[in-house]
């Protein structure tokens, strides 16, 4: 059985489900085709369950270590079996939301492992054992990533990537965690709050190593303070578990004498590689580029006429939001809409441990690198009344401008509930705003959105509150 469509979707994570809905709201008829997780890693065991995870590890953080700032009595509890049952509540919720949606749209769903036979051909074997060739004028193939491994690691009952990790229902007596970015710095304060022993083992020679490095001077006392072990500067050599526990043998990566570090579990985080292979792709002629990812054009075409790929399998960000740009970007492109294309440069990175880092554009090095005049100013959340109010006074916001023309080159941000406030700068700059107009703007008081306009005036030099 054959059935046409415009545009068939292969993949119904962030950047596909997106990508269906605004070809349906244009017209166009729609199909979308999983087999695996609809909402993809984000909705089912990455962003979403995540983020329910940090709330309760946040709670968990104050009632064991911060109960007199916030005058609780008593003993109190945080189970982590119950922040468990809650992320996976609040990711099966998101997940309906999707179905809905595709509903909403009149969006066809197949569920099933879809593989191309040819250019315009995608073979679905369906859950129900029922095999059908969907043909199709465009399609865009949104399949994602999967986890990076160690030379010589393999998961197993207690060594695990993120996937593992998050759907583990008991937080660990002790962990050692490979990789110090976004996931590995996440699960280092959620499982540190609920008591385990963590060890973060960093190959370069500090914490977030892509963000700006005095964020990651602010991350590094923030964790001190929470009791995380860091290791810098340090290579993974390998890893070993058995029935008691796992191992990991690291030494400095400069040289030196190894060692071995002991934990009930060990979680792999250094980062993804796109999915290019068991879905047929080699059957298209779709080129690839040199990092083995699917190579597309600022309007997100392949080298083969009706084919588009976004999300992580482009090699891209690696971040749900570019996703669901890239989505919105594909479908209006095949419906011959006008549309604006991904500025990879400027887009938003947020990353949600405690303190939480926001950031976009250059660092002070990258804009120089770009031959800008720099000029930057920042300001500390130890002199935002609301950040003293909410009792997380640490971190700070910091602008990065042109000194002849005030304009905006990137922002670096950590504090608390910092990745809130950065939409007001990426819009500033998308839209050509300066430093001056953006602290002309009147913010209301007490907020933690007074440090952008504080920052912001630093540019211009006259900073009220520091």
């Amino acid at each position: 059985m054959s059935t046409s469509f415009d545009v068939v979707v292969l993949g119904a994570g962030p950047g596909g489900y997106v990508a269906a809905i605004r070809a349906a709201q244009l017209g166009l008829k729609t199909a979308i085709v999983e087999d695996q997780q609809w909402g993809g890693v984000c909705l089912n065991v990455g962003c979403i369950p995540a983020k329910s995870l940090l709330r309760n590890a946040e709670v968990a953080h104050i009632l064991t270590h911060e109960k007199e700032l916030y005058g609780i009595r008593g003993d109190a509890v945080a189970d982590y079996g119950q922040a468990f049952a809650r992320s996976r509540a609040v990711a099966e919720r998101m997940v309906k939301g999707v179905h809905f949606l595709m509903k909403k749209n009149r969006v066809t769903e197949y569920r099933g492992h879809g593989s191309f036979a040819d250019a315009h051909n995608l073979v679905v074997a369906g859950e129900d054992g029922n095999v059908e060739t969907l043909s199709f004028d465009n399609c865009v193939i949104a399949v994602g990533a999967t986890p990076k491994l160690l030379p010589g690691v393999r998961l197993g009952p207690r060594i695990g990537s993120y996937r593992e990790q998050i759907l583990q229902e008991q937080a660990p007596q002790s962990i050692v965690i490979c990789g110090a970015g976004a996931i590995g710095t996440e699960f280092a304060y959620i499982l540190r709050s609920f008591g385990a022993d963590v060890t973060i083992v960093e190959y370069l020679d500090r914490l977030v190593p892509l963000e700006d490095p005095e964020v990651s001077a602010e991350l590094a006392k923030a964790y001190k303070k929470l009791g995380v072990k860091v290791l810098l500067s340090h290579a993974v050599k390998g890893m070993t578990e058995d029935a008691q526990g796992a191992k990991v043998y690291a030494a400095p990566a400069a040289g030196g004498d190894e060692f071995v570090l002991e934990a009930d579990r060990v979680l792999v985080s250094v980062g993804f590689q796109p999915r290019v292979d068991g879905y047929g792709l080699e059957n298209t002629g779709a080129a690839l580029t040199d990092r083995g990812a699917i190579a597309v054009d600022e309007a997100m075409r392949t080298s083969v006429p009706g084919l588009y790929a976004i999300g992580d399998v482009t090699g891209k960000l690696m971040l749900a939001h570019v996703a669901e740009a890239q989505g919105v970007v594909a479908a209006e492109v095949i419906a011959g809409e006008q549309t604006f294309p991904v500025d990879y440069a400027m887009v938003p990175r947020a990353t949600y441990c405690r303190p939480q880092i926001a950031a976009f554009g250059y660092t002070e090095e990258q804009a120089r690198a770009q031959g800008y005049e720099v000029k930057t100013a920042k300001f500390p959340f130890a002199a935002n009344g609301k950040a003293w109010g909410l009792g997380e006074a640490a971190g700070f916001a910091k602008i990065v401008a042109d000194a002849r023309y005030g304009e905006i080159l990137g922002a670096h941000l950590i504090g608390p509930d910092v990745t809130e406030l950065l939409p007001e700068l990426t819009l500033a700059q998308r839209w050509d705003l300066t430093a001056s107009e953006v602290a002309l703007n009147i913010h209301a008081h007490p907020t933690l959105g007074e440090a952008l306009k504080e920052a912001a005036e630093g540019i211009s030099g006259h900073m009220i509150n520091f």
